[in-house]
């Protein structure tokens, strides 16, 4: 294959995450954002050492297996991959996805192991508990905009008033805040010209308790030229906490509303400086019986039913810890890469003592907070890097938990990590080509793979977490 060529072909199948591989005579070619059994044009735009990547142009026709989107805009945004495929059709590619790293991972370095194949989200529709939508424009100079990207493009949003990953408060939320604005014409951020005052809407909602959090992030320039006075500011600020308070939410509380502002020239979330407009700054969860305060930047998985899932697969990979002459609990738990402690604090019923090592600072106070919360005192959290931190720790494991960032666990921290000797060790990732590689370097050091899952997390989105068992010779 040539580079700049249009090419046509048949989609084979879906690596992770979400490569298609398309074939065209004897050659095949890397083409995202395709599902199995398209008929897809493309244009080559890489080749490297005999590997082709193309961009998807058309689909000339559309898969045996997928059966029709239920959201209008499924292909326009890029938030979903496999919406127009059965749940059934999607965690069977990824349960296939995840199977085939291991193996892949795994032959020929130890006997054959335990695989579970895919444990399915309790809910796949309205399941997400955190949205993060971008202010912007469809088209260049279009109306206002509220939404994801549109797929391909860095600039260009998409108004998902429709998203069926969102429950319907999120999406009364929505409109209600864009039908504010836009009546107020009130500017965006403009990515390019770092110039206007709308940047995000940040809105979170508890599953279990339906308590919704809601941020609005600015920057701190004014509104429009109308508004050169800071009450004008205020005013509009105050028309639109108004606004929020009085939706008629289907299931939902407001527990806060928040004003954000950020400055920064990186198009992320993140807080200068936040105040609070009504209410709090926080709102409670619950999962698996435990209770856990969450702010507007808390890390929290962000399906909370199929985090029930996840972390009983994990409390079910541990097992029994053993206990001392007294019939208590004595071993020490390691939990690396610990975020906010929920899985520590799961594990703190049958352990001695966990402790929890997350280098997010605020992840580690939100960690304390909620371990005091559900009144768990053997406990401990550390703010630092993986790779520093574990020098410093007086008591060895006897069990250790990983959970690390989608890049896997640093490759100076894997040998200290490796060199505690523990029996078992169970592995959580939620990028299984990282998982892939690690576990190659643990079945280099005297570990096994004895069983594992995916979970999918994530419905009609390229993700999934995978848990995996590690035990010694």
């Amino acid at each position: 294959m040539k580079k700049g060529q249009v090419y046509e072909g048949i989609v084979e199948r879906i690596d992770f995450p979400n490569k298609g591989i398309v074939r065209v005579g004897e050659e095949t070619c890397v083409v995202k954002n395709s599902l199995p059994g398209q008929k897809v044009t493309f244009r080559v735009n890489k080749v490297r050492k005999g590997k082709a990547e193309g961009r998807l142009l058309e689909v000339m026709e559309k898969s045996p297996l997928e059966a029709g989107s239920p959201c209008s805009h499924f292909g326009l945004c890029g938030g979903c991959t496999y919406l127009s495929l059965s749940y059934e059709e999607q965690v069977k590619i990824k349960e296939e996805q995840v199977k085939k790293l291991l193996d892949g991972a795994l032959s020929g370095k130890q006997e054959p192991y335990v695989w579970e194949g895919i444990k399915k989200s309790p809910q796949v529709y309205g399941y997400r508990n955190k949205m993060e939508f971008s202010f912007g424009d469809e088209e260049k100079d279009g109306p206002l905009a509220l939404g994801m990207h549109k797929r391909g493009s860095f600039y260009d949003i998409v108004t998902v008033g429709d998203c069926k990953l969102v429950d319907e408060d999120y999406r009364s939320i929505l409109q209600t805040a864009l039908t504010y604005f836009a009546e107020k014409d009130i500017s965006f951020y403009h990515r390019l010209t770092h110039e206007g005052y709308l940047r995000h809407l940040l809105v979170r909602k508890a599953s279990k308790t339906g308590e919704i959090l809601i941020g609005l992030v600015t920057t701190s320039q004014r509104p429009n030229a109308g508004m050169q006075e800071d009450s004008a500011t205020e005013a509009l600020l105050q028309g639109f906490c108004t606004a929020m308070k009085e939706l008629a939410f289907r299931d939902g509380k407001l527990a806060g509303l928040l004003h954000i502002t950020n400055d920064s020239l990186a198009d992320v979330v993140q807080s200068d400086n936040t105040r609070i407009l009504y209410g709090q700054d926080f709102f409670f969860e619950e999962l698996l019986d435990l209770k856990f305060k969450i702010s507007a930047f808390s890390f929290f998985q962000t399906n909370s039913h199929g985090a029930e899932v996840l972390y009983s697969t994990v409390r079910e990979y541990v097992g029994e810890l053993g206990k001392n002459a007294d019939g208590r609990p004595d071993k020490v738990v390691y939990d690396l890469y610990s975020g906010t402690g929920t899985i520590a604090q799961l594990m703190a019923p049958v352990a001695g003592k966990v402790i929890g090592v997350e280098i997010v600072e605020e992840a580690v106070d939100a960690a304390r907070k909620n371990a005091s919360l559900n009144h768990l005192s053997n406990c401990e959290f550390i703010a630092g890097d993986v790779l520093k931190v574990l020098d410093d720790i007086a008591e060895k494991p006897d069990m250790i938990i990983l959970d690390p960032p989608r890049d896997g666990i640093h490759p100076k921290a894997l040998p200290k990590i490796i060199g505690y000797g523990v029996d078992k060790i169970v592995y959580i990732s939620c990028k299984p080509t990282s998982l892939a590689r690690d576990l190659e370097v643990f079945l280099g050091n005297g570990y096994v793979v004895k069983k594992a899952v995916a979970v999918d997390q994530f419905p009609w989105t390229a993700n999934v977490e995978t848990v995996v068992l590690l035990s010694k010779f």
